[in-house]
């Protein structure tokens, strides 16, 4: 529902043509049309005038109140994303880091970024960063300290390039990554070296680019051995995650393997939770959102297995250690499997939470997901069924 949709539906139900309206508002009835169809936002003047005119009681007005709350919203976390990319630059034009201390926040962001919205934790890692860095640029810190600092550094800017990724800016994310990176290298820290060639690997596979995916996985692999942590488990999950979209459905559930010992392999904890820990559960979720992209059949049963898994060890959790939007994808891993085995309603049904969320709690991952689904039941065999019909478009109906 968008204002512009709103003001067209009561419109019409009033019986007005857009001359009629535009007369009784005194507006020209080309800019009420522009309204309507959202190619241009609606003003406060607009939306009081036809509230009244259409006798709409107020919806418009609230209708009117509520978007323009969100585009505020929205520029401001545009405005914090083009700031905290000035920073990585900082950061990758700087010969030597020389830091003060390490944040207590980081640790405290990595773990609540699992269950809050990316602008906000955006906005919280960018602070803790420019910070760092002002330390930095003051020369505010003793001489052992450099290595900490660095490392700091480097996860703020990993932060922030989930952050970004999750608002659907691959090329911001990949520019933190790269200031992470560069951070890792200067503080000699091996364990933040993996994560950032995990997550570069990530934004790569974000954009399709699945032969430069495997690279960053292969560069981050040759770095495994002595290394506290889970970085190896989570790099060969997204070697598996490769393959499958490459469609090496033998290749992929050989990885699935190798991952698996790599995780029995795991001796000592990751340095630092939250967004910074692969789990187990995580592990499964990897499983399901790489098999799914096969050709359905064992492939799609053991992504359905893998899915529910997941799904219910994230349930059985405390609220700040789940992973809010790793849970809701991995309900359209589940449903994706499901449409893939010709189960419809079962996908609906899984489908359920992730139609139900608010505008803002849909990242760019979770619409690019669910319209594949949409566009899977937009298949021959699906043509008479009432029941992909219906998931589909509510799926279309997504972000409205």
């Amino acid at each position: 529902m968008t204002f512009g949709t709103e003001l067209r539906r009561h419109r019409q139900d009033a019986g007005l043509t857009l001359a009629e309206l535009s007369s009784r508002i005194l507006m020209h009835r080309t800019h009420i049309h522009h309204v309507e169809t959202g190619r241009r936002a609606p003003t406060a003047e607009l939306a009081e005038a036809a509230d009244t005119a259409l006798h709409a009681n107020g919806a418009l007005v609230a209708e009117f109140l509520r978007e323009h709350s969100q585009r505020q919203e929205q520029a401001a976390t545009r405005k914090t994303l083009a700031a905290s990319l000035a920073t990585s630059r900082d950061l990758m034009a700087l010969a030597d880091l020389e830091i003060d201390q390490l944040h207590a926040g980081v640790e405290e962001t990595a773990v609540d970024y699992l269950a809050q919205a990316p602008g906000p934790m955006l906005l919280r890692a960018d602070t803790l960063r420019r910070d760092a860095l002002q330390r930095l640029q003051d020369y505010r810190h003793g001489p052992h300290e450099r290595a900490d600092l660095y490392v700091a550094a480097g996860r703020l800017s990993g932060i922030l390039a989930y952050a970004a990724l999750d608002l659907g800016d691959a090329d911001a994310a990949l520019e933190h990554a790269r200031a992470a990176g560069r951070c890792a290298q200067y503080a000699g820290d091996t364990e933040l070296l993996m994560w950032v060639r995990g997550t570069q690997s990530l934004i790569a596979r974000f954009n399709g680019d699945y032969g430069i995916a495997l690279d960053y996985v292969r560069d981050g692999l040759q770095y495994a051995g002595d290394v506290p942590g889970s970085g190896e488990a989570r790099l060969v999950c997204g070697e598996v995650q490769c393959l499958a979209n490459l469609g090496d459905s033998r290749g992929a559930n050989r990885t699935l393997h190798l991952a698996e010992q790599a995780r029995e392999r795991i001796h000592r904890p990751d340095s630092l939770a939250g967004l910074f820990e692969f789990s187990e559960t995580k592990q499964r979720y990897y499983a399901a959102s790489s098999l799914i992209w096969l050709d359905g059949g064992d492939d799609a049963r053991t992504a359905a297995t893998e899915a529910e898994a997941a799904i219910a060890s994230w349930k059985q959790m405390a609220p700040e250690q789940r992973s809010l939007d790793d849970e809701r994808l991995c309900h359209i891993y589940l449903a994706t499997a499901q449409v893939q085995l010709g189960e419809v309603e079962a996908a609906a049904e899984a489908m359920a939470p992730v139609l139900a969320l608010p505008a803002e709690a849909q990242i760019s991952w979770i619409n690019k997901r669910a319209h594949r689904v949409s566009s899977m039941l937009s298949a021959p065999r699906f043509q008479h069924s009432h029941a992909a019909t219906d998931l589909r478009e509510a799926i279309t109906a997504l972000g409205t």
